[in-house]
């Protein structure tokens, strides 16, 4: 499958750093697990859309099944008395970015406003629709290809991530659209500049292929982490720190936790490829026992110590779910509760609401 060096799907990296680009060229992009998997949903999505909803009833991964119905159920809503429909349709964006494509995986053309629906399978972050950049370009893509048979006037974005049980919807019109196209175009060509600047940032640093050695990201985190103290060996007290220190230390830590992962994973592969490395070497992690054969083990146990050998425990709501599939998890609604969340702490740009909480939420029974 081909890919655009300023793809929608890695807009939120060349859009905010123009020299990530050239940086990731020579490293080879490889799939993971997560993202097979992710192919897979969209594969499924594509053939069911296209068709009937047979092939979610045939599809040997129930638990995908059910996750990817949430989708096609919504892209056939919104498709219902619709002008068009595309699904998994290429779209080309290179009026604004020179090169620029990619695949939506659903547009659907309504009266005066046109739909664009992402399904993210994956659970890790949550993605939301407002300003959006690869959702606004598939837009861009969209508009480009079925502007001329119709007065669109509005582009609503909708990312559907259903295991994370989040639909988020956003609308824009289309002059507030091609207004950000404008520097969109901007952004493209800075990426052509020969040593194009590298700029660190928690979302373009994620998941870059060349934040390892990426010089501006390792003097970004050296800023961060030794603007008040020269060795790390002897940190201070966060007692001792500023709460805007503090404050600084904490919006850097998931960029900063990226990078060091990085550096581990590149030095770590070094490795394993024979490569020495100064200072670092490969050693056993800890081991884990299991049985050799759990049939044998189970029937010499139950000689020794009988009904103790094994232990009978309920299954798990999701495991339950899994084994119901979709069309059936209903009907065990009633008996499953569903207990606040830990508190935990989120910037305050998280979309979230805060919890209203006093000491007393956490007094301790003596």
């Amino acid at each position: 499958m081909m890919h655009s060096n300023l793809g929608a799907s890695n807009a939120h990296r060349w859009l905010y750093c123009a020299g990530s680009v050239e940086a990731e060229r020579p490293i080879a992009n490889t799939s993971s697990k997560f993202a097979q998997e992710g192919t897979t949903a969209h594969d499924l999505g594509e053939l069911t859309l296209t068709t009937t909803d047979a092939a979610l009833g045939l599809f040997e991964n129930q638990e995908m099944a059910g996750f990817v119905r949430i989708y096609t159920d919504y892209v056939r809503a919104l498709s219902v008395n619709a002008d068009l429909v595309m699904i998994e349709e290429r779209v080309d964006y290179s009026d604004w970015v020179d090169g620029g494509f990619g695949t939506a995986d659903a547009v659907i053309l309504r009266g005066d406003t046109l739909h664009v629906v992402d399904l993210k399978y994956g659970m890790g972050v949550q993605v939301y629709a407002k300003d959006n950049p690869q959702g606004m370009l598939y837009a861009l893509g969209s508009y480009a290809a079925v502007g001329h048979i119709a007065d669109i006037k509005h582009v609503n974005i909708s990312i559907v991530q259903p295991r994370l049980d989040h639909i988020d919807e956003w609308s824009i019109s289309v002059p507030d659209l091609l207004r950000w196209a404008e520097w969109v175009t901007q952004r493209a060509e800075a990426t052509k500049e020969k040593d194009a600047p590298r700029v660190a940032g928690e979302k373009q640093c994620r998941f870059c292929r060349a934040k390892h050695n990426c010089k501006t990201l390792f003097k970004t985190t050296q800023d961060i982490l030794l603007t008040d103290f020269d060795n790390l060996d002897e940190l201070p007290n966060p007692d001792t720190l500023s709460d805007a220190q503090i404050g600084a230390a904490l919006a850097a830590k998931s960029l900063i936790e990226g990078w060091l992962g990085a550096v581990a994973t590149h030095v770590t592969q070094r490795l394993e490829n024979g490569e020495g490395f100064d200072g670092f070497k490969l050693v056993a992690g800890r081991s884990s026992r299991r049985w050799s054969d759990d049939e044998t083990a189970r029937t010499q146990l139950t000689e020794l110590v009988g009904d103790k050998a094994t232990v009978t425990k309920v299954i798990t709501p999701p495991q339950a779910e899994k084994v119901l599939g979709a069309k059936r998890k209903g009907e065990i609604a009633d008996l499953i509760v569903k207990s606040d969340g830990r508190p935990t702490l989120a910037p305050e740009s998280d979309k979230r609401a805060a919890l209203n909480v006093s000491i007393h939420d956490f007094d301790v029974a003596t």
